[in-house]
């Protein structure tokens, strides 16, 4: 139960931070809209880099010295860095605070491995769906706090974010037990560690490289919200830090109707690699939607649809723990979380710089298209699809 109140807190701090963050950057940079739209990429590839070289570090200490100490470790660090980010007085501190923040966010993929360690194969689906529908409480909150907070003062929603994680992690420190056992552990190995030699993992166990290609196109293609969505909405719709707050808690509310309540009866009915390719086809839709949409009440109502992207997250997630060993789960999710911090180098800059090239008439020659990085992302969904239809099998778990 502490991981998925772990996973509430922590994406309710994250869901805070996401609506401010962008109109924070365009407030350092008078109001230039395609220059922070620029800025924040560069701000979430710097993320994603520090995600790609700590991630497996974090995952093989995991796999050596318990999964309960990186975890409040990581939350802590998190903490301290909500707390830079709120009183940074530069576009230079702030970029700084994002760094520290991608080092030490760190949370997601160890709580990912807790829950591999104490359930079985055959429920992992559906306890992975319950940490999604986790995910989307905190995402329901986090926005719409933000909405209330930042009218108050615009650094207010950071001071509230380093609050809640920073009490997260100290009720960690009385509460969490520990999830693997001493003879379970693997010894620490810095050819495991380091991210090239964490990758090595995907090619030696059957069916990773195939799962994992469907991962990457798919995270890629996830980069476009959070990257363009808060400027894209004011751009297009004229909404302003509230209706981006409210939209994202509505996005949360989505989420985890379909994680928490959805999930393990689907799985349980149709399998891990249908629900997979529903949730894809899904995922495609959706995007095309907020690409097209006219206004903004027709993009809020391609949510619910893009929501069933869920089905994906947590079949995905359980076809990929069914490859290793119980010994390998802190790896194999340093390794995922390293992949992803990769795939996030190219993600950010690429949504942003097509959403800057879309709406200047000076580089896009007459083609105004905003929505072109939805176009982008639901043309990478539909390949991911592509190769599930041929890699999402469910096998025997690998033991010990």
């Amino acid at each position: 139960m502490f991981i998925l109140a772990n996973v509430v807190m922590d994406v309710l701090a994250f869901g805070i931070v996401v609506p401010v963050l962008p109109k924070l950057i365009e407030a350092f940079q008078g109001g230039n809209t395609a220059l922070a739209a620029l800025t924040y990429g560069v701000f979430a590839t710097a993320w994603a880099l520090m995600q790609f070289l700590f991630s497996p570090l974090a995952g093989v200490l995991s796999d050596r010295f318990g999964r309960r100490p990186v975890l409040l470790i990581s939350l802590t660090g998190l903490g301290l860095d909500y707390l830079l980010m709120a009183l940074a007085p530069t576009l230079t501190w702030l970029f700084i605070g994002r760094v520290i923040s991608g080092i030490t966010a760190a949370t997601y993929s160890t709580a990912s491995a807790y829950i591999a360690d104490v359930t079985p194969p055959e429920k992992r689906a559906q306890a992975f769906g319950y940490v999604g529908a986790a995910w989307g409480f905190g995402f329901v909150f986090g926005p719409a706090l933000a909405a209330l907070l930042s009218p108050i003062h615009p650094r207010l929603p950071f001071y509230v974010a380093a609050a809640l994680t920073l009490a997260n992690a100290a009720y960690g420190w009385i509460v969490l037990p520990e999830s693997l056992p001493a003879d379970r552990r693997s010894p620490f190995s810095w050819k495991r560690a380091n991210p090239m030699g964490s990758l090595m993992l995907i090619r030696a166990r059957r069916g990773l490289a195939g799962l994992f290609t469907m991962q990457v196109l798919r995270r890629l293609a996830h980069y476009s919200l959070p990257s363009v969505f808060v400027l894209y909405a004011g751009y297009r719709y004229g909404w302003d830090n509230r209706h981006v707050g409210w939209t994202l808690a509505f996005i949360g509310v989505c989420t985890a109707i379909v994680q928490g309540g959805l999930v393990g009866p689907v799985v349980r009915r149709i399998g891990e690699r249908r629900a997979a390719l529903i949730g894809l086809a899904a995922e495609t839709t959706s995007y095309l939607g907020y690409a097209f949409a006219p206004t903004g009440m027709m993009f809020i109502c391609a949510i619910p649809i893009g929501a069933l992207a869920g089905l994906y997250s947590a079949a995905a997630d359980s076809l990929l723990t069914q490859r290793v060993s119980p010994a390998e789960q802190g790896e194999l999710q340093g390794a995922a979380s390293s992949l992803m911090g990769l795939v996030g180098l190219a993600g950010p800059g690429l949504f942003t710089a097509s959403f800057a090239f879309a709406i200047t008439p000076a580089w896009n020659h007459g083609v105004h298209l905003p929505g072109a990085p939805f176009v982008i992302a639901g043309l990478m969904t539909a390949t991911s699809l592509s190769i599930a239809f041929r890699v999402a099998r469910t096998i025997r778990p690998v033991s010990a």
